[in-house]
């Protein structure tokens, strides 16, 4: 089977990812296969490559504005999701997180209770602390099927004195993506305990054939209308390290976005706002193709674990491109990842870094060719057999 056709995830070997300058290809010695970090082994988009080449021939890379890319970003929401979004109402900020933590700090004062589905993306946890608001872990519910939003869970996590809730959807670790059901019934609670909700729709245009992302804000429910979803092309056109995202709130939630402050959107990057622009102007084929791509590694992963790591628990990721892997059968104690990196030199995420729900799990990055996605597999096989062997791993 051909996983990548248009040798988007083939297109460089090690040698010339380890050339590399950002943190995936950077963290770890030479001999350590990275899965861990969310960054992709892909060329540029064409259309992102030909903005910034041409920013560069012209010398432009002075001071941002954000130029037409909430118009871009409108039109591809359109295209996608079927919503029209008011690119008149949309601010830039410099990254999703700064974008969540701006509205936080509008919609909620310090000491309240901001919830947070766990297992959940580090920052989040830490930046909602850090600005002086009260975390309230909200564990996903997990079964045969993989996980879900547990809405009882939520309920009672609302009531207990909550002001705003963080939804990440998709979502990662898991790559769950929420039902239009689902979030209707996420709606109904946050309007009942006068929730505000924040969501992060990073992943959004990773989103595989047979789930359909839904953004928040176009619910017809008061709570979506005064909600605000945080949005960027970074994870899905590999362009994290150029700094532009988007708030787009709800029709009730434009004041709230209006008072961003304009000094946080002038930390954006230029470079940000012009490749982000040609990504959702003029990148949906690349993205298209980038998605069949992932979609035979994230199966193609399914099949390695079945038949060498069959103790392995692991769902296909209905969007992007990390796996969350339950290795508890394996014996490997709370945090895999570190027996992985020291026993099979693979770097894999630490799942208790996501919460404690992460404990004996490890997150996966198979946005890389086939043949590093098996690799890394192999080198997890040879990691558990040193475990099994009885390597004392207490003594490295």
């Amino acid at each position: 089977m051909t996983t990548d056709p248009h040798g988007l995830l083939t297109a460089y070997t090690t040698d010339e990812l380890l050339r590399r300058r950002s943190v995936k290809w950077r963290e770890f010695p030479p001999d350590v296969l990275p899965m861990r970090i969310a960054e992709m082994d892909t060329p540029l988009a064409e259309p992102v490559a030909a903005a910034l080449i041409a920013a560069v021939e012209r010398g432009d890379t002075g001071y941002v504005l954000p130029g037409r890319l909430p118009e871009a970003y409108a039109g591809f929401a359109d295209r996608h999701y079927g919503w029209q979004p008011d690119a008149g109402a949309i601010r830039l900020v410099p990254d999703v997180m700064s974008g969540i933590v701006e509205i936080l700090q509008i919609v909620s004062e310090p000491g309240d209770g901001v919830v947070v589905n766990t297992p959940g993306h580090p920052p989040a946890s830490y930046w909602i602390d850090r600005v002086g608001r009260r975390v309230i872990p909200s564990p996903l519910a997990s079964g045969s099927d993989g996980h879900r939003l547990d809405l009882d869970r939520l309920e009672h996590d609302f009531a207990s004195g909550a002001r705003a809730y963080v939804l990440c959807n998709p979502h990662n670790p898991t790559g769950l993506v929420l039902t239009r059901e689902e979030l209707t019934a996420v709606a109904a609670l946050a309007e009942r305990y006068d929730v505000r909700v924040v969501t992060d729709e990073i992943l959004a245009p990773l989103t595989y054939p047979g789930a359909r992302h839904v953004p928040f804000p176009s619910l017809d429910n008061p709570a979506a209308a005064r909600s605000v979803a945080v949005v960027s092309a970074s994870k899905a056109f590999n362009i994290a390290g150029l700094k532009a995202a988007l708030v787009v709130p709800g029709p009730e939630a434009y004041a709230d976005v209006a008072a961003v402050p304009q000094e946080v959107s002038e930390v954006a990057g230029l470079m940000g706002v012009l490749a982000a622009e040609a990504a959702f102007a003029h990148g949906d084929a690349w993205l298209g193709n980038l998605l069949a791509a992932l979609d035979g590694n994230r199966r193609l992963l399914a099949a390695q674990l079945a038949d060498q790591l069959p103790g392995v628990g692991y769902h296909l990721p209905r969007a992007g491109y990390t796996a969350w892997l339950d290795c508890r059968a394996l014996g490997l104690g709370d945090d895999p990842a570190r027996v992985f990196l020291r026993r099979g030199r693979v770097g894999v995420g630490s799942g208790p870094r996501f919460g404690a729900e992460g404990r004996g799990f490890v997150r996966f990055n198979f946005a890389t060719s086939p043949d590093r996605v098996a690799e890394a597999v192999s080198r997890m096989v040879t990691a558990r057999d040193h475990a099994d062997a009885g390597v004392d791993e207490r003594r490295d």
